[in-house]
């Protein structure tokens, strides 16, 4: 009969603690930012992604993984508290790339009720204008 309350009083003090800690909820401003137009004379860009936690336990971003080299995200790798905001920043580098449009992927994992979470960056790189490249001497 001990081993049977024992067993029980951890059960329900496990149940207790894991709903104490709350869960956490990622909510962004916007999940897509486009670069628009700009040349390759000055291929690399950077956005910001604004987000929130609003749910009621620590936001952790596990990882932030773009769909190729040329996206790198960089985000908070502290715990958001329920309420604070934080930001995923990423650049893009279209240094040795072909002119034109792009859209790329940045996948957020996380603890938050949707643990996974896509952002998206696009743009539409021109050509270099060569007068530009030129330097004076």
């Amino acid at each position: 009969m001990k081993k049977i309350l024992f067993t029980t009083f951890f059960i329900l003090a496990g149940i207790l603690f894991a709903n104490a800690r709350g869960t956490a909820n990622i909510t962004f401003e916007t999940t897509t930012y486009n670069f628009g137009a700009f040349s390759a004379n000055s291929p690399v860009v950077t956005c910001k992604f604004k987000f929130k936690n609003t749910g009621d336990g620590p936001l952790v971003i596990h990882q932030a993984i773009a769909s190729c080299g040329c996206a790198v995200p960089k985000y908070p790798k502290n715990p958001i508290k329920p309420g604070e905001t934080g930001e995923i920043t990423v650049t893009y580098d279209g240094t040795g790339k072909f002119p034109g449009y792009f859209r790329k992927t940045i996948s957020l994992r996380t603890n938050s009720k949707n643990e996974v979470t896509r952002l998206y960056i696009e743009g539409d790189m021109t050509p270099s204008d060569p007068e530009k490249e030129q330097t004076t001497e």
